[in-house]
């Protein structure tokens, strides 16, 4: 038998960065790696997954994962014939629940994975070619980007996890989604703030209002042209404290995370432009090595802070030799 395999790694993302609410993504220098291979089992369809890191122990190991979800759908919107076997081996390093684009990440993994593996040659026991050989339709990267953004439903995480960088995501009338890739000043260093307690983002989403005052939207506009100018520009204390600033969605959601809502008040007090990232409850510190000395005297040690990196590549696919 041909083992077909490929593995994907994926960065985790930070949503939002304040203003930029279901608009702004920033890809970050730590990721989960997926190595997914196809197989013949003795009968019927099968699913083998192990899982190492976060997860472990909680994850389902079968169909209802989300990464083998995100590889069914892509197999048939490709119209390639479901796999008899698929084995995953996930290598999860991104906190689950904590607002740092985990589902992103996996959704992401598991389409670049059924992409890649429906376009390689594939024989099971028996000598039938599968998935490989059979007509199927070619998916663009447009398309996986349209393809992940329906799964997940907003498009602010999964486009900084498929291009790296700093994105700019948005919707067209028709539904359609689009991205815009900047490189952000190499002075940016995040710095997230992690918390042990979990919030799902449906949660912190049911919080927010229908509608919100006409200034605050005004404000969030501003501030999210400001963002941008800092991080690409001028990334300098005050421009990014101040294009940091929400009035969206972070004060509706803090009855949910009030320990992240004090911490961020706390650390914009000193000059630290501190956001909630993504849903919450990790916090964001758009950070230049001159504030770093500043964010250790305002965090308790239940929190495990992180510096990282701008991942400016994005979610990767290697081919590892067939065996």
């Amino acid at each position: 038998m041909t083992d077909s395999r490929v593995i994907v790694r994926v960065p985790a993302t930070s949503a939002n960065l304040g203003p930029g609410f279901d608009a702004l993504g920033l890809a970050l220098s730590l990721h989960d790696e997926i190595e997914a291979s196809l197989f013949t089992p003795p009968s019927g369809r099968r699913v083998e997954i192990s899982v190492e890191g976060e997860g472990f122990g909680e994850l389902d190991l079968g169909d209802e994962h989300l990464i083998i979800q995100a590889m069914r759908r892509t197999f048939d919107r490709m119209n390639a014939p479901q796999p008899a076997g698929i084995r995953l081996h996930c290598r999860n390093r991104i906190p689950h629940a904590r607002g740092l684009g985990s589902s992103s990440a996996a959704i992401c993994a598991g389409i670049l994975a059924a992409r890649a593996l429906a376009g390689m040659p594939y024989t099971p026991e028996g000598g039938t070619a599968a998935l490989g050989s059979q007509r199927t339709t070619e998916l663009s990267d447009e398309e996986v980007f349209a393809l992940a953004t329906e799964m997940e439903g907003h498009p602010d995480n999964v486009a900084p996890c498929l291009a790296g960088g700093l994105t700019i995501a948005w919707s067209d009338q028709g539904g359609a989604p689009h991205m815009v890739k900047l490189v952000p000043d190499a002075n940016i260093r995040p710095v997230v703030l992690i918390p042990a307690t979990r919030l799902s983002t449906e949660t912190a989403r049911g919080l927010l209002p229908k509608d919100v005052p006409h200034k605050d939207a005004s404000v969030n506009a501003g501030r999210a042209a400001l963002l941008i100018a800092a991080l690409t520009g001028r990334p300098e204390r005050d421009l990014l404290l101040a294009g940091t600033e929400d009035r969206l969605h972070q004060d509706y959601r803090a009855p949910a995370m009030q320990r992240t809502a004090d911490l961020v008040e706390r650390l914009r007090a000193v000059g630290l432009p501190a956001t909630v990232s993504g849903a919450g409850p990790t916090i964001l510190v758009l950070s230049t090595p001159d504030v770093q000395d500043l964010i250790a005297p305002e965090v308790g040690s239940d929190w495990h802070i992180q510096q990282m990196d701008v991942d400016q590549n994005g979610a990767n696919v290697q081919f590892p030799e067939t065996r």
